[in-house]
């Protein structure tokens, strides 16, 4: 029965400051609006692939199996190579870019599928065409310096960042943000709506006396007014 009542006090707030709910949620909304084409800077993202194998023996046999495992548990070192000072100081230093091999570890994202020795290299950047360069150079870099870093000379760039001519920001994701502004918006407006409706303590009904068991004097209904037509008689004088 309280459930009942609550959905019923619910619906009841929703059709009596339906208004105050509807302004509040189109704002939200235009906020986020504002917030998403206006403010925040678009992010582009440029990915690139990589595959590490070992250094390659004349012993065929020894390329097996063994290898491989061993590879795939030399992924995780070969990840945190790219994202190191050695690397990323070089790209900086090849693409004359304007900031430091900290910042620019931020922008970067590393990762490889379970049992596979291939990397994916993500990069995230204000400028589209930047961001392709930083991918692509990256690859690059860490193919030659990494024979000199381990024993590995078997580097092979799978896919290379491409510029696109009409290139899509990842980041904001405008129609995220737009649901989840109208969620809050709407969600704020109900819980405002309901406060205002607590702290009303206008008698408007019987109801509302008998809460306050308070006696009932008497009651004023609504009188109707009668039409009167007034009609106008010509006599004559």
């Amino acid at each position: 029965m309280n459930e009942e009542m609550t959905i019923q006090s619910l619906v009841k707030v929703i059709l009596k400051r339906w208004l105050l709910i509807l302004m509040l949620t189109i704002l939200s909304i235009g906020v986020a609006l504002l917030i998403s084409y206006f403010i925040q800077t678009p992010i582009y993202e440029a990915e690139t692939q990589i595959l590490v194998n070992q250094k390659s023996y004349e012993n065929q046999q020894l390329v097996g199996a063994q290898n491989v495992d061993t590879d795939l548990r030399l992924i995780n070192t070969y990840n945190v190579i790219i994202k190191s000072p050695v690397i990323l100081a070089k790209v900086i230093e090849v693409l004359v870019l304007d900031t430091t091999p900290e910042k620019l570890m931020r922008q970067i994202e590393v990762s490889s599928a379970n049992n596979s020795q291939v990397v994916n290299i993500r990069v995230q950047d204000e400028n589209s065409e930047r961001a392709v360069k930083i991918a692509n150079t990256i690859a690059e870099i860490f193919k030659e310096e990494i024979p000199v870093l381990m024993h590995v000379d078997n580097i092979n760039i799978l896919f290379v960042a491409q510029n696109s001519e009409h290139p899509v920001p990842v980041k904001p994701n405008k129609l995220l943000n737009l649901i989840i502004a109208a969620i809050t918006g709407f969600s704020l407006a109900m819980v405002l709506a309901y406060f205002l409706e607590k702290i009303d303590r206008t008698i408007k009904t019987e109801q509302d006396i008998e809460v306050l068991s308070l006696p009932v004097i008497g009651v004023v209904s609504n009188i109707e007014m009668p039409t009167r037509k007034k009609s106008r008689n010509r006599g004559s004088s």
